[in-house]
Order: C-alpha cells, then structure tokens, then sequence
C-alpha cells in the first residue's frame, strides 16, 4: 500500500534532523512574535487536517506561545520563614495547550477553538496551533461538518472545557485499554482477582508461610 503524503510530513516531522535544523531556526523567530500570532496555513498540515481544518473562509489558524514552567503568587504580608512563603513553583490545574486555547479565544472573541495541536517548544516556551471557526460565516453555516457550531449550546466551548484539551484536563477523554493507562491496570488487577493471582483476592495469599498448604 502506498503511503499518503500525511504519513511522509508526521515523519518528516518527527525525526530528529528536522528537529535541528528547520524547527530550530523557526523558534528564533516564533520567539520574536506576539502570543498571539495568526498564521497563513498550518504549519503541521496533517495533524491540522486530522482536527477537521479546511483551508475555506471563516477557518483561521493561530499560533500561541505559552510559558513553560511553575507559576508564581503573590508574596504574603505577614512574616514567615521563607521557606513557608509559598511563592514559587504552583503548577497550573490546567495543560498548557488547554491554556493556549484559552489565549486563542480572547484574542478572537467571535471565532470558536475547534482543535489544536504541539508544534514546537525550546527552553522558555511552548507553541501550539489553534484551529478556530466562525459560526456566522455563511460558508460554515452551510457545511455539514461546522453546521453544529450555530447552536448556542457550543458557544464558549473553551471555556467550558469542550474542546479536546479540555476533556483530557478534565479526565474525560476515554482510552482503548491501551497498555500503561489507568484503564488498562483496572483491567489487568480484575482479571487477577478473577484468577485468583492478587493478593488481596486470594485466601492463600493472606495465610502466613507456615499456614499454607503445599500444591494449593
């Protein structure tokens, strides 16, 4: 089977001399722009395609560049050992594409984050693309795919944890059973129960070395 011009640009992607020569020369200028910054086309067309992107009117494509790193608060007034400040290293409850799509949507109050994707990231931040939609584009509201973002119910979607990036923060996005994940180890500790292999579902187990009958 011939491979598809997608499979070439992921590999082409992700190999490690694409890495130091193209995506490294591209940083230092992606690091010179806005937060914000809308882009022409995307620049990882086959994840974009794979998000549902269609180069037509009312489809745009932002890249966004997010801190990386702890947060900081605010010192406190009142005295402590510096080591109670708790000042540094507060991590967000939120993933930063899931905080890169927030970024998207307020630059581009009108529009709706349909996806986005990792780009690239060097030592201070991180890019992603956003994928955002007009809903009162008439091009959209005519296409069965995007018809569904007139409904007021999709309005603000980000914000309320809709997208992909959001799902995943909130523990929504279910696996496969693939090897690794928490469903998986549910999986694999109820099949030993049910063999009798866990520790805590076997009698013979719990019997101390001296109790324990040989053969059983």
């Amino acid at each position: 089977m011939v491979a598809s011009a997608y499979s070439f640009m992921a590999t082409t992607w992700a190999s490690e001399e694409w890495k130091k020569t193209v995506i490294r020369q591209r940083l230092v200028e992606w690091r010179n722009q806005n937060t914000v910054t809308r882009i022409e086309k995307p620049t990882r067309l086959d994840r974009a395609r794979a998000l549902g992107y269609k180069a037509k009117q009312g489809i745009i494509v932002a890249r966004v560049k997010v801190e990386k790193g702890g947060m900081d608060k605010q010192r406190p007034n009142s005295g402590r050992r510096p080591k109670r400040m708790g000042v540094y290293g507060f991590s967000p409850a939120k993933s930063l594409q899931f905080i890169a799509e927030e970024k998207a949507a307020r630059k581009f109050p009108g529009l709706e984050v349909l996806g986005s994707y990792y780009v690239a990231e060097d030592g201070k931040y991180k890019y992603y693309e956003v994928i955002l939609v007009d809903p009162h584009n008439p091009v959209i509201m005519s296409d069965p795919q995007f018809s569904w973002l007139k409904n007021p119910a999709n309005r603000g979607r980000v914000f309320r944890g809709l997208t992909s990036a959001g799902r995943r923060t909130r523990g929504l996005l279910k696996s496969r059973g693939l090897k690794g994940t928490i469903h998986h180890k549910i999986a694999r500790k109820k099949k030993e129960r049910e063999q009798k292999k866990r520790h805590e579902a076997s009698t013979y187990y719990r019997l101390s070395r001296y109790d324990r009958i040989p053969g059983k």
